[in-house]
């Protein structure tokens, strides 16, 4: 281990210490026989003498440890139904209640990177920041021609505490890699490297303009989801201009139930936001916690969300996606055999785990919680729930859907104080089932097709000479192997009715794939478009046979 990664190690012991965090210390065994060495300093007794309530205690120590343990407690923070509220309270103020930096800091900055002075930019600039996060903050200003917006600004040698922190989560990573029997299934330095990216992606802001354009594209003429306007011409990697949301921060319960806001409408259109977004989308905003987000109160009986901050989003592979669908839906159905198997299929246990035993661990977790009402189940705790079955049959960690769990987790919590009564499971089966009806559908199909036509015609336009390569290679192996005489006839045999074949195949996909279009066009008279499929999937079918 690198000095310096050492030497951050022990500050990170004496910042807790000093904070009078010390079941903090003795839990996550950092470094533990320093403990006594370090108490001894006058300067940690002194700071402890003045150190406040566990709650504040805690926020301080995240705020002085840098950006990365900033944004740890500011994810915490979202689930008040599993911390003490004293702690849920004081970790809610990392939302947008960081120290701010100066704001000659932020106007020289700015000038740095727009390369002229901030009167040009701006007619005017607000000095009091709005709000100040672990990463940035944000100043009101007004352009030249009248729009109101909001200006985002990196904190000054923020890159450099993001890299140093990531270097030490690099080297316990390794050191739980070499030492730690559970690590070939939790994959530390996969975890961590997953992790780098999405924060490293959050120091470019233009990456963050680009995201907030994508969603807000998503959310076209929908009344679930206001995104703010980009102006791109005064966007840099290092700052970000909007439009300026003027709503109500979804933490203030007491301004929202005096205005008469639709809780149980809002909560459920969060989820419906959510689950859409993941699975209709395959784009997500992944850093919900309430600092983000907005109400839109003009009709509180149809409160409307507005977002920002989109440093942080996520999507998924297709196949990760039908698979993570699949499992919220058998869960649902409590048919706990297709939960083993879509474990084993999508590679998540090993191919060898034996089907009927899995069912059997699902349905022992799963049917306790099922004997309760649906609206008191959490989709998190059934996550954490099927983890620890997946663990006894040595579940690989994914890193790809870490991002996903930690946000659904987040947006259930925020759903749940909202509206104690939200049954997620009702309010997001409805978008899982069309979905995945959606997948199946012709419509579906000839998308799918049309974008996999030109490779599907390469490949077969490349398997005579994959084929013929492979027998090449076959007969000069030198291991002794040669091929029989009889097989040799065969595959030659085999390539001339492939090149024969070809034609006939391509014919019977475009009669397959005029079928698919007539029934996507929606025509009165659909017995056209079926006949056209059948004669087409029958016309390939005969010619494969051949």
């Amino acid at each position: 281990m690198r000095l310096h990664v050492f030497v951050r190690l022990v500050h990170i012991q004496r910042v807790l210490l000093k904070h009078r965090l010390d079941e903090l210390v003795r839990a996550t065994h950092l470094y533990r026989p320093l403990r006594l060495l370090l108490l001894l300093s006058p300067g940690i007794w002194a700071a402890r003498r003045r150190a406040g309530k566990r709650g504040e205690n805690l926020r301080l120590a995240l705020i002085e440890l840098g950006p990365i343990f900033v944004k740890f407690g500011q994810a915490v923070s979202t689930r008040r139904d599993l911390l003490p509220a004293d702690i849920a309270d004081e970790l809610a103020k990392l939302q947008d209640r960081v120290p701010p930096f100066p704001a000659a800091v932020a106007r020289r900055s700015l000038e740095r990177s727009y390369g002229r002075p901030l009167t040009e930019m701006f007619s005017r600039f607000e000095d009091t920041p709005i709000a100040a996060a672990s990463i940035a903050q944000v100043h009101g200003a007004t352009l030249p021609g009248g729009q109101d917006v909001i200006v985002k600004v990196l904190r000054p040698g923020v890159r450099v505490q993001i890299e140093r922190d990531l270097e030490l989560f690099y080297a316990l990573a390794r050191l739980a890699q070499r030492y730690w029997p559970e690590s070939r299934r939790v994959r530390p330095l996969e975890v961590v490297a997953e992790y780098e990216k999405t924060v490293l992606d959050e120091l470019d802001l233009m990456r963050e303009a680009a995201n907030a354009t994508q969603l807000k594209r998503n959310f076209a003429g929908s009344d679930l989801l206001h995104v703010p306007e980009v102006y791109w011409d005064h966007c840099r990697v290092d700052v970000l201009v909007t439009e300026r949301i003027h709503g109500v921060v979804i933490s203030d319960l007491a301004r929202l139930r005096a205005i008469g806001t639709d809780f149980r409408k809002l909560a459920e259109n969060g989820v419906r936001i959510f689950f859409t977004q993941v699975f209709k989308h395959n784009f997500f905003h992944a850093d919900m916690h309430p600092g983000n987000i907005f109400v839109l109160v003009e009709d509180p009986a149809n409160p409307r969300y507005a977002a920002i901050d989109f440093g942080i989003v996520g999507t998924l592979d297709l196949r990760d996606q039908y698979y993570l669908a699949s499992n919220f839906l058998a869960v649902l159905d409590r048919d706990y055999r297709r939960v083993a198997t879509l474990h084993v299929e999508s590679g998540w246990v090993p191919p060898g785990t034996r089907i009927a035993e899995m069912e059997s661990a699902v349905r022992t977790v799963c049917e306790p919680i099922f004997n309760r009402p649906l609206k008191e189940i959490s989709y998190g705790h059934v996550l954490l729930r099927l983890f620890e079955i997946a663990r006894r049959f040595d579940m690989v960690i994914q890193p790809q859907l870490i991002l996903l769990q930690k946000t659904l987790i987040n947006v259930e919590g925020l759903g749940r104080e909202l509206y104690p009564d939200l049954d997620v499971w009702s309010t997001a089966g409805p978008v899982l089932r069309a979905w995945m009806r959606e997948r199946v559908s012709p419509r579906a199909m000839l998308h799918n097709l049309r974008h996999q036509w030109p490779e599907m015609l390469e490949l077969v336009n490349e398997l005579p000479a994959v084929v013929k390569d492979a027998v090449r290679h076959a007969r000069n192996r030198r291991t002794g192997v040669r091929l029989e005489e009889a097989v040799s006839r065969s595959v030659a045999r085999l390539l001339d009715r492939a090149a024969r074949r070809r034609e006939a195949v391509t014919v019977g996909a475009a009669i397959l794939l005029g079928g698919l279009i007539w029934l996507a066009l929606g025509r009165e008279a659909a017995w056209p478009g079926w006949s056209m499929l059948v004669l087409g999937a029958g016309w390939i079918l005969v010619s494969r046979g051949r």
